[in-house]
């Protein structure tokens, strides 16, 4: 996730009264990159480079391919948009890779 991205997610954010409004959905095909992206807009920045370094937004990331998304999305749109996606990307996989991090953002922030 590039500089201005961060900003943008940052300043959106920020200019709210609650986190409590918002979620994260990716739907990169690379992993690796999906669960960067995903820690960046949780964790912060995972290479402190950018605008989210050292902030934790603790916001909740999906991947489009988790079987919750899916459900949210009407299957003709799914099929037609990502269904492709699903057939090269293990959906079980993203499922517990995003599972980890959403565990470890929970660990961090505390109710």
């Amino acid at each position: 996730m590039d500089a201005e991205a961060q900003a943008g997610i940052k300043k959106i954010v920020e200019s709210q009264d609650s986190k409590d409004n918002f979620i994260v959905v990716l739907g990169a095909s690379d992993l690796d990159g999906a669960e960067i992206s995903a820690e960046t807009v949780t964790l912060g920045d995972p290479s402190f480079a950018g605008p989210l370094a050292g902030v934790s937004l603790g916001l909740p990331v999906y991947h489009i391919l988790e079987p919750d998304v899916r459900r949210c999305i009407p299957e003709d749109v799914y099929n037609e948009s990502v269904g492709i996606m699903a057939m090269v990307v293990d959906p079980q996989e993203v499922g517990e890779r995003f599972k980890t991090i959403r565990e470890k953002v929970a660990k961090n922030n505390p109710s």
